[in-house]
């Protein structure tokens, strides 16, 4: 069984935001760091390689990856980064970038930075929510699809409205002739993932997240057609194939800078834990986590007076709900937290003052956590 350290004085419901690691793997982190400070120079330079091969075919496995095409990153924000920065050179004037409206800040970001520099344009398509199917994603951004659009980075589920897009159906129509960047951060370990059967050029992920490693453990998947192409945003060793035991592509990321690499040599370790946590390893995590957020949603919508936006078959273990209007001046989300001991996020979306709160659900989370949110909604509400 998992167990946590999280403070118990806290309703926790936003494990969509950091995650939470369980303690087994916190304690494999302190083990691999005392033995990397023990001898910094022969760990950095004879262990962490053959470490960082077992954690790397053991995630690839995971996410049904070719392991030659899987690097480490320290969060999915850098890997969405690493591929924008790799393919500017083959963007210009009159070429499209496609993202949706309900796209990560962070990454949309990433995005117009890489606009500005090249000159090509930023396609925002416009996802209605609520959302009655899955069809209508896929349409919304098929139809923004034109012959000068040159990539489209699409959520696998979304941060501030907590919806799965079908990324299946949109990759299958686009690929190969159109590349299609995927942000995943939220999808290992709350959804099952097969990157080969998807197809995508490339793929990013957090395993900070739904995986439960420790901060600083992210995965970059690049498609074999592109993996020449592909550098890590921080240039290193590996560029010119001076980082010893990596391929080339994998040199330019496995050593990318001095750092703390425990957190992902630790990602076995919270796959082992997690899978143990349920009888029905991660399928079971993964069944329980969806049937409690769905159930902790209709509690917390009954509360504002409101339905469900989504299809439950659109949400994994995050769902969104619309706030009221607030009233001026409440800082709702600090209120939850320094009054009420709850820790929940309220995106603004799609722009102020609409805001929707989010709600996660994970193996430590039981319904009367949701009920004390409502409790507390109504009251301040």
């Amino acid at each position: 069984m998992a167990t946590w350290q999280l403070d118990p004085h806290f309703t926790h419901l936003n494990h969509g935001s950091f995650g939470a690691a369980p303690v087994e793997v916190l304690a494999r982190q302190a083990e691999l760091r005392s033995q990397m400070e023990t001898n910094p120079v022969s760990f950095m330079l004879e262990t962490y390689q053959s470490l960082l091969e077992i954690e790397r075919a053991r995630l690839a496995e995971f996410v049904g990856a070719d392991a030659d095409g899987l690097v480490f990153v320290p969060n999915a924000t850098y890997g969405v980064n690493s591929v924008l920065r790799s393919w500017e050179s083959k963007l210009g004037r009159g070429n499209e970038i496609i993202v949706t409206d309900h796209g990560y800040n962070a990454c949309r970001q990433a995005v117009e930075v890489t606009a500005a520099r090249t000159g090509a344009t930023v396609v925002v398509a416009e996802v209605p929510f609520p959302i009655d199917s899955s069809e209508t994603v896929t349409q919304a951004i098929l139809g923004s699809v034109t012959d000068r659009t040159a990539l489209v980075m699409i959520d696998h589920v979304t941060s501030p409205t907590a919806v799965v897009f079908p990324v299946a159906e949109i990759v299958a129509a686009l690929e190969p002739d159109v590349p299609v960047l995927v942000d995943g951060a939220h999808a290992p370990g709350m959804l099952p993932v097969d990157l080969a059967e998807l197809g995508a050029s490339f793929y990013t992920a957090n395993c900070h997240k739904w995986l439960c490693a420790p901060k600083g453990a992210a995965l970059l998947h690049v498609a074999e057609r592109h993996r020449d192409d592909v550098e890590a945003v921080s240039i290193s060793h590996g560029h010119n194939d001076q980082w010893h035991g990596s391929s080339g592509f994998h040199g330019r990321f496995d050593w990318t800078g001095t750092d703390d690499p425990t957190a992902r040599l630790t990602v076995s370790t919270a796959l082992d834990t997690m899978a143990a946590h349920h009888a029905d390893g991660w399928e079971g995590v993964r069944q329980s986590n969806h049937a409690l957020v769905l159930a902790g949603r209709d509690v917390v919508a009954e509360a504002l007076g409101t339905t469900a936006p989504v299809p439950d078959s659109m949400l994994g273990s995050i769902a969104a709900l619309r706030l009221p209007t607030l009233p001026d001046g409440l800082d709702l989300v600090a209120r939850l937290r320094h009054e009420w001991q709850i820790e929940v996020p309220c995106p603004v979306w799609p722009e102020p003052p609409q805001r929707l709160i989010r709600v996660s659900a994970q193996q430590y989370n039981e319904i009367g956590d949701y009920h004390r949110l409502a409790e507390a909604l109504t009251a301040l509400l």
